[in-house]
């Protein structure tokens, strides 16, 4: 008999039965509200959803250190028709969350891509001056946004969105924080850890995108995909061939600081962050 048999089974068998759990709906667990003069994280989301499956070092943020967390959502999606029902559905996760919720534009930015960057120069620069202005006015201590070879095309334009925005912010310090979904980062320098509620948070919290995961459940996969995180940050954070965390589920990030027109290295080589470990002790200098 093969001993792996009944692990692989398991996991198939609870795989199935999350198919038959709630969309949506479920109340906001209980948090500490942000304490008093709260530091600013800046969730760049291109989509909606992205604010739930990008977000758990936000989460981990707002829940452990009471930071204040606002979700930029830049577009809500390419199809008009499904705008209103995705908002509707994006202010039920990050209310679920406890994230705060900016729109940038009504309706979201349109085109952010880096086609449009190259061939309408008119548009895109109305979309940074945007962005920059945002920035400019928060003046956010770290600023999430997917990496440059995030393979979407949004999440690709939302990335330059984002740098070309911070090159027009006048004096502007904050800490850069790019994820990952689509496309696998080759150079990340951070791998957090989270806890088994955190992943159910975010499960439950992608859940509210009822529209989207009604024709593919990707909710239901985030658990997997967090665990294989594990098994890639272990080598490229902490050393090819080196002994991998004790993590079961965690996500990759690149950490960087923007420092008056400028990036700077925030930490030399990679860094673990245990679930046992503050998140505020990568935003101290």
């Amino acid at each position: 008999m093969n001993p792996y048999y009944r692990f692989v089974s398991e996991f198939a068998r609870v795989a199935r039965e999350g198919r038959r759990c709630a969309l949506g709906g479920l109340p906001p667990p209980p948090r500490p509200p942000p304490r008093r003069h709260a530091p600013l994280a800046l969730l760049f989301s291109p989509h909606p959803d992205d604010e739930s499956i990008a977000g758990g070092l936000a989460l981990r943020l707002s829940r452990e250190c009471q930071w204040n967390v606002l979700n930029v959502a830049v577009t809500l999606g390419s199809k008009r028709q499904r705008r209103r029902q995705r908002l509707k559905e994006l202010q039920g996760a990050c209310r679920f969350l406890r994230f705060g919720l900016l729109q940038p534009a009504p309706g979201g930015l349109e085109k952010v891509s880096e086609a449009t960057r190259a061939g309408d120069r008119r548009l895109w620069a109305k979309h940074v001056a945007t962005i920059a202005g945002l920035l400019q006015k928060r003046r956010p201590n770290a600023i999430f946004f997917p990496h440059a070879l995030d393979w979407h095309p949004t999440h690709i334009g939302v990335h330059w969105l984002v740098m070309d925005a911070l090159a027009r912010a006048e004096g502007l310090n904050s800490c850069l924080v790019e994820t990952e979904f689509w496309g696998q980062m080759p150079s990340p320098n951070l791998l957090v850890e989270y806890s088994v509620k955190d992943v159910a948070d975010l499960v439950a919290a992608t859940s509210f995108h009822c529209g989207e995961v009604k024709r593919n459940p990707y909710h239901l996969r985030l658990p997997a995909w967090m665990h294989d995180n594990v098994r890639r940050g272990g080598e490229l954070v902490g050393g090819q061939g080196g002994r991998a965390p004790a993590f079961l589920f965690a996500q990759l990030f690149r950490l960087r600081r923007w420092n008056s027109g400028r990036i700077e290295p925030c930490c030399e080589g990679g860094r673990n962050l245990p679930a046992s470990t503050s998140p505020d002790i990568l935003f101290s200098r």
